[in-house]
């Protein structure tokens, strides 16, 4: 039996027709007004081209300030790297090896994970490893790291970060969204928001996950979350570069599609779009249509992009003979100069295995081995075409580890927990005092006893590198003025720029 009305066809054309209290307002906000306004302001903000690709006579932002960098690498080690056993040197740690810690801990009021909090004592665990100091600045680096000795003189070395969260998915969320609540947009789409693309024919923002070579690693898991758009438009969410196989999904032509038949079915599809916005005035629908037509350029840029067989044999020599092994750390930092060399506003490495609460002389040598070889490989090459001096790179994971042992302690194995007190990265390029050394820990590298860097304060200087003035940039989301660096104050750290 037919439930429908005779005239069904009729009342769907007149529900489609009718113009509810919200779609008065977006059509308000999408009609005559908003085109006599953005005559008047700045055009970006209304979907515009970005100031790299507008006319030069658009209205200056008002959060837009003279940029030291043009484009970003975020160099992200999940889990969080030792700071003890890297770059923290703490040599009077060894005459106390085995003390036990549990009084002193709790006079300073530690939080403690659900993984040592039973433990029944807290020993000293020194690092095992041997320090020396490099480059002018007079950096302290571990022999984990051999190539990042060599070019202590082109990094700031940051030994004062700290952070809110105590554990992985917070902290991570915090410092690469700014919030430690689900729903916020990440650095990379903040950056692709403001900045819009250099290249019409990539993405802003492109994501890259290198394999960790150790088989013991602990690895955490990662979500979208990390580089999604949350409440912006949905065009500024990284895109994820595949490993294996075609670099992204689905964006070759099925067989017997010619790219002129592709081109009528968008050009089809986009006129469909056009008419919904104008019944609906949803901004997620232009914003899938430009997806569309972006997959459409990247059906012939992105082959070219992930072709490494004209790379020359100097090139390998630098990053190490992994670049050659599609999906490695070597491989990624190397897909990472090709893309910020056409023009990709921010790319990000995830190089997950950093998590080690026991046995963490064995699986940090592997996971230093991975990354230090093309780290060096990867400023060197940036350096020698002329980009680190507009190109913000920038190293480190989502907060330090304990100066205490979890689990078993001998002379040549230990583990360490999760520690927000303090961590240590490095940022190199664009704006960036190289050859410097800020803050200080105390002797424990527990307590930050010089120059705290918050979280919140790094987002701040990488935008202010960018030219961006972190107060000034929001984005109207639920009745509030969003920001990266939230409603807590939040600061430029001077010391850090050049």
């Amino acid at each position: 039996m037919n439930s429908f009305p005779s005239d069904w066809q009729n009342t769907f054309a007149d529900y489609n027709a009718a113009i509810t209290r919200r779609q008065f307002f977006r059509r308000s906000g999408t009609g005559l007004g908003v085109a006599a306004l953005a005559a008047l302001m700045n055009q970006q903000s209304f979907g515009a081209a970005p100031a790299s690709l507008a006319a030069p006579s658009a209205p200056v932002p008002p959060w837009q300030v003279a940029p030291k960098a043009k484009r970003a690498i975020y160099i992200s080690l999940i889990g969080a790297p030792s700071q003890l056993d890297l770059f923290d040197y703490k040599p009077a740690l060894r005459p106390r090896f085995k003390e036990d810690l549990k009084d002193w801990l709790k006079d300073q009021g530690e939080r403690l994970t659900g993984m040592t909090s039973k433990q029944a004592q807290f020993p000293v665990a020194p690092s095992m490893y041997k320090f020396a100091q490099y480059g002018k600045g007079g950096a302290w680096i571990s022999e984990l790291l051999p190539y990042h000795a060599k070019m202590a003189d082109d990094l700031c070395f940051v030994r004062s970060m700290k952070t809110d969260a105590i554990n992985h998915e917070p902290a991570n969320q915090l410092i690469y969204t700014g919030s430690m609540q689900n729903g916020k947009a990440s650095i990379g789409s903040w950056l692709s928001y403001g900045l819009g693309s250099i290249n019409q024919d990539l993405p802003a923002f492109v994501v890259l996950h290198a394999k960790h070579s150790s088989p013991f690693s602990n690895v955490q898991a990662i979500s979208t979350r990390l580089w999604g758009s949350g409440f912006l438009p949905g065009k500024h969410a990284g895109v994820a570069l595949r490993p294996q196989g075609d670099p992204v999904l689905y964006l070759n032509d099925a067989p017997g599609i010619p790219r002129e038949l592709r081109r009528r079915m968008l050009d089809g599809l986009d006129e469909l779009n056009r008419r919904s916005y104008e019944q609906i005035g949803d901004p997620e629908i232009q914003t899938r249509t430009q997806q569309y037509e972006m997959a459409f350029r990247m059906q012939a840029s992105v082959p070219e992009l992930a072709d490494l067989s004209q790379e020359p044999a100097s090139v390998y020599e630098l990053y190490g003979d992994e670049a050659r092994n599609r999906g490695s750390f070597a491989s990624s930092a190397l897909m990472a100069r090709r893309l910020v060399e056409r023009g990709v506003r921010f790319v990000q490495i995830f190089h997950r295995g950093w998590d080690q609460h026991g046995s963490l002389p064995r699986d940090i040598a592997s996971q230093c081995k991975d990354v230090d070889q093309a780290c060096h490989g990867l400023i060197q090459d940036l350096k020698q075409r002329g980009l680190l001096e507009d190109t913000l790179v920038v190293w480190g994971g989502e907060f330090g580890r304990t100066v205490y042992c979890q689990g078993k302690l001998t002379e040549t194995d230990y583990g360490r927990d999760h520690h927000p007190r303090c961590f240590t990265i490095w940022m190199a390029g664009g704006g960036v005092k190289a050859g410097t050394v800020y803050g200080e820990t105390d002797e424990m590298s527990y307590n930050i006893v010089r120059d705290p860097v918050h979280v919140r304060d790094l987002h701040a200087t990488i935008l202010r590198l960018m030219g961006i003035d972190h107060d000034r940039f929001a984005f109207k989301f639920q009745g509030l003025d969003q920001k990266l660096t939230g409603v807590v104050p939040a600061k430029v750290i001077a010391g850090l720029l050049a």
